[in-house]
């Protein structure tokens, strides 16, 4: 891992007077949480190495280092970070933001797309609009990355925000979802319900989106593939390799096995 780098001088306090989510550059540490904030431009937060989440009120999305979230000017939003994190934090201004999704998400970062915001925020300009060019790169080639499943809704309904908390604090919780509403005091069919219409999906899909959440902070902390598996609440490691695949597009070991050459 390369030594801690000293804030660049693109390194700045927000324009929310009582956010502290810095600009530019910086080695963040383990456990690092950001408070709900906002900004009235719109901004891209990469991890050049660990991972970290943004928070909305749309959900919570993670972002391991082959993925960039994206926040739209208005949007309050939070940040906590795993594992001693490289962020960069770049803003877009408000007249490219049309250009991309007017919600939060997460998207794939590409190798352009890499060098692109590493260069955006590794230096000072070395020409008058040279950053503006690069920075219609960016927006470019966002345009047109995937945004994979990994976005985690967060419900409105009381009952439902009951039993997601206890998941929440349990991710391995192998509980059906009636013994999760007999805690609660709701049926099965209630909160089944309440699962598609406030959250858009099933019971079983909501919980391993947050099990496969729980799992990349594992892997992104150097946790074994089986390790996490079992940790996490699958029953067997190819399971696990089948779910993960699935909503994060590559395999577990191949995401561990990049993690590890870029901490190399």
């Amino acid at each position: 891992m390369p030594e801690p780098r000293q804030p660049s001088p693109r390194f700045t306090t927000p324009d929310t007077p009582s956010a502290e989510t810095p600009r530019g550059a910086a080695w963040i540490p383990h456990g690092c949480h950001l408070d709900a904030h906002s900004h009235t431009h719109g901004q891209l937060v990469y991890a050049a190495a660990g991972a970290f989440a943004t928070t909305t009120e749309r959900g919570t999305w993670f972002a391991p280092a082959n993925r960039v979230t994206w926040t739209p000017p208005g949007f309050d939003h939070s940040h906590r970070f795993y594992g001693r994190t490289d962020v960069r934090l770049l803003d877009i201004p408000v007249d490219l933001c049309g250009e991309l999704t007017a919600y939060p998400g997460v998207f794939e970062v590409s190798p352009l797309l890499r060098e692109a915001l590493l260069a955006l925020t590794d230096r000072p300009e070395f020409r008058p609009g040279a950053d503006r060019r690069l920075l219609t790169v960016v927006v470019d080639e966002l345009a047109e990355a995937p945004e994979p499943s990994v976005h985690l809704p967060e419900p409105r309904d009381d009952r439902l925000r009951a039993v997601t908390a206890l998941l929440h604090a349990d991710p391995g919780r192998t509980a059906t979802l009636a013994a999760l509403g007999r805690t609660v005091g709701a049926s099965e069919r209630t909160l089944s319900r309440l699962f598609h219409t406030d959250l858009g999906m099933s019971f079983h899909r909501w919980r391993t989106i947050l099990r496969i959440h729980h799992a990349l902070v594992h892997l992104t902390n150097g946790r074994s593939v089986t390790d996490t598996a079992m940790e996490c609440g699958w029953s067997n490691p190819s399971s696990f390799i089948e779910a993960f695949t699935t909503i994060v597009g590559e395999t577990p070991g191949r995401f561990h096995a990049q993690l590890r050459g870029e901490r190399s």
